[in-house]
């Protein structure tokens, strides 16, 4: 028996009636097998009692009764397709929440594979295998398993959904094509659903593109704030560095105010003392004659007083001091003059600083987009990915040694050269300790130590222990500074000879190098100079200028 079943199929134990497993299966007089109910219900629903597999008809309702036979196979059956399931089961997943349950499962519901539109059920794996042997199962249509299979039969007809209407653009059953929809442009749902779905496909790659435009405009907005940020950072800076220029110009006017008032009165003040030295210095002169005139008056010696009368009948000489007084210093219009004073002190302020301004956004005109050369950069250096940005690194690399390669000092150059014109560039040197900045002939030393000065074709600035500022103009000038620059400005007026150097915040010039004579293509020069175990690690950041268009989709 159990051999035997080995051969049997599903298919064998499936009642026409209700496409499923025989329940209580009886056999009809000719020898069709059915489901007790099955069969019962198709005769009691109709006028004749009709075989539905041959036709044959029967004149009284046959008597039926349960074939043990079939009913012990489809017992077999049924035992080994459970057993079957449950080992299944173990190898199949249960359902999660959000997943479609298989709705033949009785125990743990594992999660369905597909639905089946004809059935109206979801099946999982083994419950699914009947509709893929089958025969007349596998006319069904199946797809990716859903809930509310309901909601896919029409309502008016309880048959499937297989069609659209595009006149009412709906889906509808094919009794409703016929009956409803008889004069309306229908097709097979698979064709609107392609029609449909490539539409989509559209749809998606629109909004796909509308989500990088704005992506991208975020980027730029993005972009926007942090140069309007670092703009606002840089007119503060400028208006401290401005501000308390002019709060110590003005402290020192009003130092000078005070102290003008105050030597006017130490001078009055003065004068008064004199006089009244002067006077109490008669007085006791003239108590001392008074004292011998009343000494003498009261003599009784006719002689002696008439011997001295003659030295003491006047008074001792004194100043006239009729006329003398100490009038009292006038202060009036010294606070207006001392005003009058720091406005003019203001205006000449103002007006070098606006002259620094115009001078400043005439030499940004002629900005250029520099980049640096990996080919020339010393070994130990690290250029980052958009060559925007250069700091020292501990480990040297091991580079190709081309001739174009500085091969002793840290130092690097741009990319672009220059042999004629003007052009201008800005390197962020924040939070550096030494750096070393300017532009260098094309014929410049790159195997050896290199002297930075004008003769050996260098044109340079640098910052040495944190507040040393030098022009390397051979020899250094020392260059002081009010503040520490954290932007630098380099120009150069090719055939006027010029190079200058800017702080840019402060809108100031820090040096000029005047009558140089230029033979040769000029390249941007740089070099952050030693790592120092980490205190000069920040890079050099060449910058953009306003001048000058930026990707701001570029990473660095």
């Amino acid at each position: 028996m159990s051999a035997a079943s080995c051969l049997l199929s599903e298919d064998q134990f499936l009642c026409c009636i209700c496409l499923d497993v025989f329940t209580d299966p009886v056999s009809t007089p000719c020898g069709h097998n059915f489901c007790k109910n099955c069969i019962n219900e198709h005769w009691n629903s109709n006028d004749q009692y009709l075989c539905p597999l041959c036709k044959k008809v029967f004149y009284t309702k046959p008597e039926l009764h349960i074939n043990t036979f079939i009913s012990e196979m489809v017992s077999q059956f049924r035992q080994e397709a459970q057993q079957k399931a449950s080992s299944s089961s173990s190898e199949q997943q249960a359902a999660k929440p959000g997943e479609v349950p298989c709705d033949a499962c009785t125990g743990t519901k594992l999660k369905a594979l597909k639905s089946c539109l004809v059935c109206l059920t979801s099946y999982c794996e083994t419950h699914l295998e009947p509709h893929l042997t089958v025969s007349r199962l596998k006319r069904h249509q199946l797809m990716d398993p859903v809930e509310n299979l309901e909601d896919r039969m029409c309502k008016k007809h309880d048959k499937p959904l297989e069609l659209f209407c595009k006149t009412d653009q709906t889906c509808v059953c094919m009794l409703c094509s016929v009956i409803d929809h008889k004069t309306h442009d229908v097709v097979p749902l698979k064709q609107e659903y392609e029609g449909k779905k490539a539409e989509l496909g559209k749809t998606e790659a629109e909004i796909q593109k509308m989500i990088q435009k704005r992506r991208l405009k975020i980027k730029k907005i993005t972009h926007s704030v942090d140069l309007n940020k670092e703009a606002a950072d840089r007119e503060k800076a400028r208006g401290v560095q401005v501000f308390t220029a002019l709060k110590e110009s003005v402290e020192r006017s009003l130092n000078e105010l005070i102290e003008t008032i105050e030597e006017k009165q130490r001078t009055t003040e003065k004068q008064a003392e004199d006089f009244i030295k002067e006077l109490e210095q008669e007085i006791s002169e003239l108590k001392k004659r008074s004292s011998e005139v009343e000494k003498l008056s009261h003599s009784e010696d006719h002689l002696h007083l008439l011997q001295n009368f003659p030295s003491l009948k006047a008074a001792p000489p004194t100043k006239d001091w009729t006329e003398v007084s100490v009038r009292p210093s006038s202060y009036e219009g010294t606070v207006v003059k001392a005003v009058a004073q720091l406005e003019e002190t203001l205006s000449k302020q103002k007006k070098k600083l606006v002259k620094a301004e115009a001078q400043l956004k005439k030499v940004q005109q002629y900005a250029v987009d520099v980049t640096l050369d990996p080919d020339t950069a010393h070994p130990q250096l690290i250029l980052s990915k958009n060559k925007k940005q250069v700091n020292h690194g501990d480990v040297k690399k091991n580079l190709p040694d081309n001739r174009k390669r500085f091969s002793y000092c840290v130092s690097v150059l741009g990319k672009q050269s220059f042999s004629s014109g003007r052009f201008y560039f800005e390197v962020q040197v924040k939070e550096k300790t030494d750096w070393t900045l300017g532009v260098a002939r094309r014929s410049i030393n790159r195997k050896g130590n290199i002297k930075l000065s004008p003769q050996d074709g260098v044109w340079t600035i640098w910052l040495r222990n944190r507040n040393e500022y030098s022009a390397n103009s051979g020899p250094a000038v020392r260059v002081s500074l009010k503040s520490e620059p954290q932007k630098v400005g380099v120009f150069v007026d090719y055939e006027k000879g010029l190079v200058s150097f800017y702080d840019v915040d402060a809108v100031a010039l820090i040096y000029s190098f005047t009558g140089c004579s230029f033979t040769e293509k000029l390249y941007p020069f740089f070099s952050p100079c030693n790592n120092d175990g980490g205190k000069n690690s920040a890079p050099l950041i060449i910058c953009p200028t306003s001048a000058v268009f930026t990707d701001p989709c570029k990473t660095q």
